[in-house]
C-alpha cells in the first residue's frame, strides 16, 4: 500500500511505507514502463522520470530525504534525456573511443565488472546502476592525453607516464561540469589512489578513498592484466588473481579483492 499526491504541475510524490530500496526501484520501474506504453493521440509517446530515497530510521530528516529524491530525479533525467553537457560527455566518450578502440572495449568490460562487484558487495540498486555508469566513464580524462601516448607500442617513459597520470584529474573536471555527475567525478578522481597512500593524484589512504573508487581500481586492474598489451604478456586468470591478492592491503582493499575473486571473476565477460 502507498500514498500518492500531486506536488507540482508535472510532479507527483509517492510514499511507500515498509518498502526497501530494491522494491521501490522495481515498483517505480513498472510504473515507468506502463506510462511509456501509452500514447497521446496515438502519436505522442509519453514518458516519466522517477527518483527516490529510502528512510531507514524513524527520526531521519524527511526534508533531506525529499531533497535526495529530487537529486536522483535530476540525475536520471540527464541519463534518460541528456542535457547539452550530458551530450557533450557522450561526444567526448565517443571521440576517445575513436582515438583508441582498446579504450572502448576496456571501458565496457570495466563497467560490467564494476556492476557485478557492486552487486556482490550488497550495494543498493541505485549504487549498482551508478557503478555501471561510472565504469564506462572512469577513463574519460584520457581524451586530453595525446594519441602518441595512448597508442604507444611499448612502455611509457617518465614524462609520458606523468602525462598519463593526469587523466583522473581531467576526468574529474569534465564530469564535475555536470551537476548531476559530481559524485561520479569524485569516484573517477580517486580510482588510482591506493590504500597505502602511494596512489595518485592526492595520495589518499584507506577510508579516505570512496568505496566506489576502490571498486573501479580492482575492476580496472584485473581487466588491464587479462587484456592484450603490446609491451607485455597477457596474464592468465590465475596470475591476475595472485597479483590482486599480492597487492591486497597496499593497493587494493583485501576484503573486496576476495569478493571479486570468489563472486565476480567466475562470471567475468570474455
Amino acid at each position: 500500500d502507498g500514498y500518492i499526491a500531486r506536488v507540482g504541475s508535472d510532479e507527483f510524490a509517492i510514499v511507500l511505507p515498509k518498502t526497501e530500496s530494491s522494491e521501490a526501484e522495481t515498483i517505480l520501474q513498472a510504473i515507468k514502463e506502463t506510462v511509456s506504453s501509452e500514447k497521446i493521440g496515438n502519436s505522442v509517446q509519453t514518458s516519466i522520470t522517477f527518483g527516490f530515497e529510502t528512510i531507514h530510521i524513524p527520526n531521519q530528516d524527511v526534508n533531506e530525504a525529499i531533497r535526495k529524491a529530487e537529486t536522483d530525479v535530476n540525475r536520471r533525467k540527464m541519463l534518460d534525456s541528456p542535457s547539452m553537457r550530458g551530450k557533450a560527455i557522450d561526444a567526448i566518450i565517443h571521440t576517445l573511443h575513436e582515438k583508441n578502440w582498446r579504450e572502448e572495449l576496456h571501458s565496457r568490460r570495466v563497467s560490467v565488472l564494476c556492476e557485478r562487484l557492486a552487486v556482490a558487495l550488497g550495494l543498493t540498486d541505485r549504487q549498482v546502476s551508478e557503478m555501471r555508469t561510472v565504469g564506462l566513464l572512469h577513463d574519460i580524462g584520457k581524451i586530453a592525453i595525446s594519441d602518441s601516448i595512448l597508442n604507444k607500442e611499448g612502455k611509457l617513459d617518465n614524462d609520458e607516464w606523468n602525462e598519463m597520470k593526469r587523466h583522473p584529474e581531467i576526468g574529474y573536471r569534465i564530469l564535475g561540469a555536470v551537476s548531476e555527475m559530481t559524485d561520479f567525478a569524485d569516484f573517477v578522481l580517486a580510482h588510482h589512489e591506493r590504500l597505502d597512500g602511494k596512489g595518485y593524484p592526492r595520495g589518499l589512504k584507506n577510508s579516505e578513498i570512496p568505496i566506489q573508487s576502490k571498486i573501479i581500481a580492482i575492476a580496472d586492474a584485473y581487466d588491464a592484466m587479462t587484456s592484450e598489451r603490446t609491451y607485455r604478456t597477457m596474464f592468465t586468470d590465475q596470475e591476475a588473481v595472485q597479483e590482486l591478492r599480492r597487492c591486497g592491503g597496499t593497493q587494493f582493499d583485501s576484503e573486496m579483492v576476495e569478493v571479486f575473486i570468489e563472486k565476480v571473476i567466475v562470471k567475468s565477460p570474455q
